[in-house]
Order: structure tokens, then C-alpha cells, then sequence
């Protein structure tokens, strides 16, 4: 080969070289893709999902894609730690998740070790709240949400209420019932009774529903899953047909809807966003979800978007030599899809919530909300 060969080559080489696409910035996820309550890390990684893709679409970190890397904890302590351990193996800047405060009392210790930022879309125990570490949560606590189920039920004259509660989920389901206990406590009342129970295919729902009725109580309220209230309230309406139901947040899925039937007519649940937005802002959001997933957001999606939504602006928005949280918290606020989510020192926030309740298979708002 003469000289002048070697010389084009050479330059070519090099040109090609510094054409070559940047490596892309990974950012992880992480929640329950193959459990009992899968429906919500399901649902949580299409907003996830979306949020990249349309990301990257608009010219990603200038120009830089974003990879999103899903792990499954499967609501089971060892295979979260498992894929935490990996999220962080693979350098990720950012982790979105998980979805239950069980699984968070694993993976948080073990993210929060490495220095990444996590951003829970759904947990609300009073365990994570008011500490200043790595993880930042976008719903409230179970404190704000549990003192409005007291006040709501009351306002509908149930004032004698017998509790089921899931003990797979414990993180969350004894700060519920302490955070509800104590705000029925304050108005002059007491539960009716607390009854705990394992989910699993083993569980007996039938002898739940049999020991929260021999209180005699005058309506009944499962801190559970989706899956788990369906199976509940066939039993309620089984053995005390006429009593008033409600469930948790947890379950206020599409999956309560599509299992639940009949069963979960009337049944009070609250919602932490507003399934009417007919804002051309969520429209769009809603539309897009359709069209990529076939199916309709639901709370935890719109959550998760939003916590996505927080994690790509503070990569791009991130200034030389920060670590991601403080970009996080200075570039407070951000506009979520229906509200605007606003950052204290300890990454908490504040969320709007509408109580709702089934009928003819949909959440309708209750009047006033």
C-alpha cells in the first residue's frame, strides 16, 4: 500500500471513529414482573418504558440514548437483593422502584450503599419517610392516606370496622393498619377487629372473612393486593352480602376490576390520580400508552412516568461534577402528567388523591371529589 493510501485510510478510520454513537446511560427498574400482585410492576414498567422511548425520541441526553434495564424482584426478598445487586453491577445512574415497601426494605440498603438515586412511583410506608438518603418517593404516606380512609368511611356512617391485612407485605400493611387504627382512635372509636393472613394460593379467604365478620362489625376493609380483594369480597359477598367493603390503595388496579366482577361492586377504594383527566396534556399521555400497550394507564403507571419523568430530567439537567439527587433537588419542581410534584430536602412529596368506588365495573369519583 503507497503512502497516500495509508494517509486516506488512516483518516477514515479516524473519522469513523469519532462518528460512532456514544455508549448509552443506563437507568434500571426494578418491581414485581412475575408475583401475585404483578400487575402493578407490570403496568409500572410500561410507563417506565414509554417515558424512555419518547425520551430518546426527542434527542435523548443531547443526542446520548437512555437504556432502561428491568429486573424482576418477584415480592421475594432474595431474588430483590439478587437484582438490585445486578442494577448496580451494571453502573446505573438511576433506579425506578420497587413497587411494594416489603421488597423496598431490601433493595433500598443496597442501592442507597452504591450512591444511586431511587425513586419509588408507589411506596407508602411511614418506614421511608423523613430520611435523608438516596431514595426519593413520589406517592404519600400511609399516614396521609390511611387518617382519609378513617375520615371518608365515618362520613358514610361506618363506624365499626373489621380489618383484614396481607403479612406478605408487612412493611406496608402494619404501617396501614397503625396509621388507621390510630386515626379512628382519635375520633372516639376502635376497630372492630384485625385479622392478619399470608397471601398465597394456600390462603383460606373464606375464614378470614368468617373471623372479621364475628366482631359484628359494619363494613370491612382488606389491605391487600388486587388479587387478594377479589377473592375477599367474594367471600363478603358470600357471608355478609349486605356489608359495606373498601380496599387499600394497593389494589386499586385494573386487575381488581377484571377479577373482582360482580364481587366488587360498590367496594370504596382510593385512587392517587384522576382516572377523568380530559387534559390535552394526559390525553396525549393516555393515547400514546394505548396505542404502545393496548391497554389503559393505571396508578401505578401514571406514577411511574412521573418518577421517570423526574430521573431523565435531572440526567439531562444534571451540571458537572453533581451527584444525581442534588440535581434531583435542584430542579425541583417538575411537572408530572396531572400535577406538579415537588421534592422536600428528604426527597418526599405530596400527592392529590380521589376515593372512588366501583360501579358497573369502573371507578367512579365519589361527589366532592
Amino acid at each position: 500500500m503507497n503512502k497516500k493510501l495509508i494517509l486516506l485510510a488512516l483518516f477514515f478510520g479516524a473519522a469513523l471513529t469519532g462518528c460512532s454513537p456514544k455508549e448509552a446511560v443506563k437507568i434500571g427498574f426494578i418491581g414485581g414482573l412475575t408475583n401475585r400482585n404483578s400487575d402493578n410492576g407490570q403496568a409500572g414498567l410500561n410507563g417506565v418504558t414509554l417515558a424512555v422511548e419518547q425520551f430518546n425520541r426527542s434527542g435523548g441526553l443531547n443526542g446520548q440514548l437512555v437504556e432502561l434495564l428491568a429486573k424482576d424482584d418477584a415480592q421475594d426478598p432474595t431474588t430483590a437483593a439478587r437484582s438490585a445487586r445486578e442494577l448496580v453491577e451494571a453502573r446505573v445512574e438511576a433506579v425506578i422502584g420497587p413497587f411494594t415497601s416489603s421488597m423496598a426494605s431490601v433493595i433500598v440498603p443496597i442501592t442507597g450503599q452504591a450512591g444511586i438515586l431511587q425513586i419509588s412511583p408507589t411506596i407508602t410506608s411511614m418506614d421511608f419517610y423523613g430520611k435523608d438518603d438516596n431514595l426519593f418517593r413520589i406517592n404519600r404516606t400511609t399516614r396521609d392516606n390511611a387518617s382519609d380512609y378513617a375520615k371518608v368511611m365515618r362520613s358514610l356512617g361506618q363506624v365499626r370496622t373489621a380489618l383484614a391485612f396481607d403479612t406478605r407485605n408487612l412493611s406496608f400493611s402494619s404501617s396501614w393498619l397503625e396509621e388507621f387504627r390510630n386515626a379512628v382512635k382519635a375520633s372516639g372509636r376502635s376497630l372492630a377487629a384485625e385479622i392478619p393472613y399470608e397471601s398465597g394460593d394456600q390462603a383460606d379467604f373464606a375464614a378470614v372473612v368468617s373471623q372479621m365478620l364475628t366482631s359484628k362489625p359494619d363494613s370491612l376493609i382488606f389491605v391487600s393486593g388486587a388479587l387478594d380483594v377479589a377473592r375477599l369480597a367474594q367471600q363478603a359477598r358470600k357471608q355478609a352480602p349486605r356489608l359495606p367493603i373498601a380496599a387499600v390503595e394497593w389494589a386499586a388496579t385494573e386487575q381488581l376490576t377484571e377479577l373482582g366482577g360482580e364481587v366488587v361492586e360498590g367496594l370504596l377504594i382510593l385512587q392517587n390520580y384522576d382516572r377523568d383527566d380530559s387534559s390535552e396534556h394526559y390525553r396525549e399521555f393516555a393515547d400514546a400508552y394505548y396505542k404502545r400497550f393496548q391497554r389503559q394507564p393505571g396508578y401505578s403507571t401514571v406514577a411511574a412516568y412521573d418518577a421517570a419523568t423526574v430521573v431523565l430530567k435531572a440526567l439531562k439537567n444534571r451540571s458537572s461534577g453533581e451527584s444525581l439527587k442534588q440535581a434531583a433537588l435542584r430542579n425541583n419542581p417538575y411537572q408530572g402528567l396531572q400535577q406538579t410534584i415537588s421534592f422536600d430536602a428528604n426527597g418526599d412529596t405530596r400527592r392529590k388523591i380521589f376515593f372512588t368506588e366501583i360501579r358497573n365495573g369502573k371507578y367512579v369519583k365519589l361527589k366532592g371529589q
